[in-house]
């Protein structure tokens, strides 16, 4: 995680919200998306309501 990325969501807070976040089930008839990293989308989230960026416009440090 870079140093952008855990100022946005410290450790702390996300014992918080980890918790929150439904697991992954995949699908049985298959298909569907491939999981990603639930901090990183978190993340991501975070920094798009903090900043008011549009998602294309995401740094590439959030993948």
């Amino acid at each position: 995680m870079d140093e952008l990325a855990s100022r946005l969501v410290p450790d702390e807070l996300w014992e918080l919200v980890a918790p929150l976040i439904p697991p992954f089930t995949p699908r049985r008839q298959g298909g569907g998306m491939t999981p990603v990293n639930d901090r990183a989308v978190f993340t991501a989230i975070v920094f798009v309501l903090t900043s008011g960026c549009a998602w294309r416009h995401l740094p590439p440090s959030f993948g």
